[in-house]
């Protein structure tokens, strides 16, 4: 493989790059499934599963008519207005008093989610909790407070409670497939990382055509490989001959900068 070393750039054979992913492809695999198989386990049997429940409002204006289209756009601008208001500190607080919820107002705003379908006056209210029925409990009652909010600050009409949450069946998250294959993906990325930088800084001479392309001497004779013996012992051989016979002022760092 050459590598040359000019300007701070390094150049690398992709060939035998990819010819020692090959040869250690079963090193590849086997840290891929460990590394997935750790994620995985690590996401089924340590990290709490949470459950999702969804309550929704939809939004009126005071004097919403089906006929109007201003009405309509009104509503809609006042949507964005809501999906702020329903998770502000005074909401949640009150919430949190009123089921006498062991949390915090910061941890409480980490479990909401507030979202709004496209060309819609519809909020729709999520809670993630580790307890199915809690869920739905707390997605209810925001959706609840947050609507006696909204009408008595804006004076207007109040959203209208239009589904309440369920008890979920399923969880939500985490994603066990999920988790492994990040695991896996990233098991991938560290062995092949290792073993490019192994090759990339591995400068011995290990065959008949490196000492050519290296050191510019010719190979007068090649032993074959004897019954028994691995070709590592072989490329051993070659690397300590081409030490000990290599031609002054030749090395596999050549002048000008290049090295192998």
């Amino acid at each position: 493989m050459e590598k040359t070393y000019e300007d701070d750039e390094i150049e690398i054979d992709l060939l035998e790059l990819f010819g020692e992913f090959r040869r250690k492809i079963w090193i590849i695999l086997g840290v891929i499934v460990l590394f997935g198989g750790v994620a995985g386990a690590f996401s089924k049997f340590v990290l709490t599963p949470q459950y999702k429940s969804t309550a929704m409002v939809y939004i009126l204006s005071k004097e919403t008519t089906l006929t109007s289209l201003a009405d309509l756009q009104i509503g809609s601008q006042l949507t964005k207005d809501y999906k702020i208001i329903v998770t502000s500190r005074r909401v949640l607080n009150q919430v949190i008093d009123d089921m006498k919820l062991n949390l915090t107002y910061k941890e409480l705003l980490e479990k909401v989610t507030i979202d709004n379908p496209q060309d819609t006056r519809i909020l729709s209210i999520s809670v993630e909790d580790p307890a199915p029925d809690m869920a739905k409990l707390i997605a209810d009652k925001i959706a609840t407070v947050s609507s006696d909010y909204i009408g008595d600050i804006m004076e207007m009409v109040p959203p209208k409670l239009i589904e309440e949450g369920e008890i979920p069946i399923q969880k939500s998250s985490p994603s066990n497939v999920k988790n492994a294959l990040i695991g896996a993906l990233l098991g991938a990325v560290i062995v092949c990382g290792l073993i490019t930088v192994q090759v990339v800084m591995n400068d011995t001479i290990r065959t008949e055509e490196d000492v050519t392309k290296y050191l510019g001497l010719s190979v007068l004779a090649s032993v074959p490989i004897r019954e028994g013996e691995k070709p590592e012992d072989k490329e051993a051989m070659i690397s300590s001959k081409s030490k000990t016979k290599t031609a002054p002022g030749k090395s596999r760092k050549k002048k000008g900068g290049r090295a192998s």
